[in-house]
């Protein structure tokens, strides 16, 4: 029986609100004949109800800030349209559709979601966090807005990223929504048109010193895990060089893990190993050129050094097979000012700073593209790729889509459907000699919610590189033989609630196994883990 609340505050209440759900009885109890239609709904009903609105409207953005609203009143219809058809609506309350919210987000404002916090209440962010209602928060997904998508620094406006991202841990694995929290940390943006657009939310102050950053972090997270014991925090979209570094700071200390870092590296991982699956090959055997050498490339390859590892290489013949091309060229020996992360992927080669000819010297078997810069792989430059590999593994992995490195026609069209793709954003099917494609994309969503749920069920002591790992083959081995024989390098969307629970229970098996989890063991992992996984049901 529903605790007797005043009408409004349930009707105003996101998590006990059913709307026209409310059956009769319900109503009488508890004050609200009258406040609501005659007619009592089932949830499926209502969901009807939601999906006829939303195909009137003309946009994803409109479907966008539509579902936010509902989201905002009724958390269990907006969470059971989401799981209904989860291909359909994690584009629209993600990416790529996210980047449009993030853009405008100072003008499509509406009501307040998760927590904003800002550098000026440093000394006092435990107080201020104490003010979040909820006491049993166990993910945090904090940002800075340092560096969304392919957008830059829109300070504020990144706001929607966090949101977004925990809303997928429920959508895509089942994570209880209530023990997920997003947070917007303000430390000022170095947009100026952003802080001189009077509709503009944030803090109208250029970011500070690394050091000041990292002294306000560490008194974030320090009063993070004050107010929320235990609590995982998950880092998103945070300037390249601050969220390297804040990672290594926290890493053997908190709970925590970098989304852009790790997430990215798995998902692509997960990619490269379907590829090679395909190609019958070894991950050891490859020669990998990266165009970008941000945060994202250095966790990416990174990753593919552990994984190397684990199949018997050194890590300095790891790093000897990746090469990484940046805006100014090509990482070798003789370039100056690179950082130390990248310094580890500078070898003896030509400078260069034409990718074509970069592709000539490294002959890669693998190109990934996390530069960010719309239409780099030319065809100049995958044909020259094509010439001296005959099975090419090429990922143009930035987003949103007018950055992507090429589209999937393009790189099918120019290999003559010999490459394997996957790309940042769901690009079309294509069909090349009659033969139709199905070009993967590599998104985040596959990996991240599932090692949510994994640590929500397990509660391990901190979170490593090798648990990402795990779930990379966790994702990579459920892709079947037909979607494979159509150029399929991941799961598909349409089933991924059950995808996700399969990859967590593959990456909670392994956190028992490295002695990293603080409950006991089950005898049916899998079994465990559903009993967790939340439903939208009144």
């Amino acid at each position: 029986m529903m605790e007797t609340a005043s009408q409004f505050t349930i009707l105003n209440d996101p998590n006990r609100n059913r709307g026209t759900a409310f059956t009769e009885q319900e109503r009488a109890q508890l004050g609200l004949e009258g406040l609501l239609p005659w007619g009592v709904d089932t949830l499926e009903r209502q969901i009807e109800r939601i999906l006829g609105h939303l195909d009137s409207k003309p946009s994803d953005i409109e479907r966008y800030v539509y579902l936010q609203e509902l989201v905002e009143r009724n958390a269990t219809l907006f969470y059971a349209t989401l799981m209904r058809d989860p291909a359909r609506f994690v584009p629209i309350v993600y990416d790529p559709t996210i980047a449009d919210a993030c853009l405008s987000y100072g003008h499509i404002y509406r009501r307040p979601q998760g927590m904003y916090l800002n550098k000026n209440m440093k000394d006092r962010f435990a107080q201020v966090l104490a003010n979040w209602p909820g006491k049993e928060v166990r993910f945090i997904c904090v940002t800075s807005g340092g560096r969304i998508l392919g957008l830059g620094d829109i300070g504020l406006n990144g706001a929607p990223i966090p949101i977004g991202k925990l809303q997928l841990y429920t959508a895509c694995a089942g994570v209880p929504p209530e023990v997920l929290l997003p947070i917007h940390l303000d430390i000022g943006t170095t947009n100026a048109a952003l802080r001189a657009d009077p509709l503009y939310l944030g803090l109208r102050e250029t970011t500070p010193s690394e050091d000041e950053i990292d002294s306000i972090v560490d008194a974030f997270v320090e009063a993070a895990n004050e107010v929320f014991p235990g609590v995982c925090v998950h880092f998103e979209d945070w300037r390249g060089t601050d969220a390297i570094r804040l990672l290594k700071r926290y890493q053997d200390k908190y709970l925590v893990y970098n989304d852009d870092i790790q997430g990215t590296a798995s998902v692509t991982l997960a990619g490269l190993i379907t590829a090679l699956q395909i190609k019958r090959e070894k991950l050891t055997d490859q020669r990998i050129l990266f165009a970008g050498a941000g945060s994202a490339g250095i966790g990416i390859a990174n990753m593919i050094v552990e994984a190397m590892k684990m199949q018997g290489l050194s890590e300095a013949d790891a790093r000897a097979k990746i090469a990484m091309f940046d805006v100014d060229g090509l990482l070798t020996k003789k370039r100056e000012n690179l950082s130390p992360s990248q310094q580890a992927y500078a070898h003896d080669q030509e400078d260069t700073t034409d990718l074509e000819e970069a592709v000539k010297e490294v002959r890669p078997t693998i190109l990934i593209g996390v530069s960010t810069i719309g239409g780099l792989f030319t065809e100049g430059v995958i044909k020259t790729m094509y010439a001296q590999c005959d099975r090419p593994v090429i990922f143009p992995l930035s987003n949103p889509t007018d950055h992507a490195e090429a589209t999937a026609e393009q790189i099918y069209t120019w290999t003559e459907g010999k490459a394997l793709v996957a790309a940042g954003v769901q690009f079309p099917d294509t069909t090349i000699g009659g033969r139709t494609f199905h070009p993967g994309q590599a998104n985040n969503f596959y990996i991240f919610p599932a090692v949510g749920m994994a640590v929500y069920a397990t509660k391990p002591k901190r979170i490593n590189d090798a648990m990402f790992i795990a779930a990379a083959h966790g994702s990579a081995d459920q892709v079947d033989q037909f979607e494979r024989e159509h150029g399929m390098l991941f799961p598909r969307q349409d089933s991924i609630l059950e995808t996700e629970i399969t990859t967590a229970t593959r990456v909670a098996e392994f956190i028992f196994d490295q002695g990293e989890a603080t409950v006991e063991r089950p005898k049916n992992i899998r079994a465990w883990i559903e009993a967790m996984v939340y439903s939208p049901t009144y």
